[in-house]
């Protein structure tokens, strides 16, 4: 008999990019702003930590939804801050309005000027996100393309 064929590929493996409490978040967002105004986009700052399981959650949803994870890909540049007990970035995050819950996100423009501050729990449903509600926040702050 002759070797099996896949005609399919196994689909892609979940890999995540996790909170670093080493990272410099002021050296992130520098080069996010790099980034983003070659590419105009925007940034989005996803505060949080490997602590909160909302947070790996969140990760995963958008991965579960290659719509979302386009949307995301093709307007913004994704810069995780770690919030834990071994760093809380005190300094960075004072720059910005006060977080109640986690995960938090800030959506800047290009030039790393605050947007918006989301509190994440408005995009919840249940015991997950609502992906009607998660897109429309994307598409809110995606980048006007002509």
């Amino acid at each position: 008999k002759g070797a099996a064929t896949v005609s399919e590929r196994p689909p892609a493996a979940f890999v995540r990019e996790k909170f670093d409490p080493a990272r410099n978040p002021s050296d992130d967002l520098k080069a996010a702003i790099e980034t983003a105004s070659k590419e105009n986009k925007r940034i989005i700052l996803d505060v949080g930590g490997e602590w909160c399981g909302w947070c790996v959650y969140m990760d995963k949803f958008i991965f579960q939804h290659p719509e979302l994870t386009k949307l995301r890909d093709e307007n913004y540049v994704w810069v995780k801050i770690n919030m834990s007990e071994e760093n809380e970035n005190v300094p960075f995050l004072g720059a910005y309005p006060e977080i109640s819950g986690y995960p938090h996100l800030f959506v800047l423009d290009k030039s790393g000027t605050l947007l918006e501050s989301k509190d994440t729990s408005a995009l919840e449903e249940d015991k997950g996100y609502n992906l009607a509600r998660f897109t429309a926040f994307l598409q809110k702050w995606a980048v006007k393309r002509k």
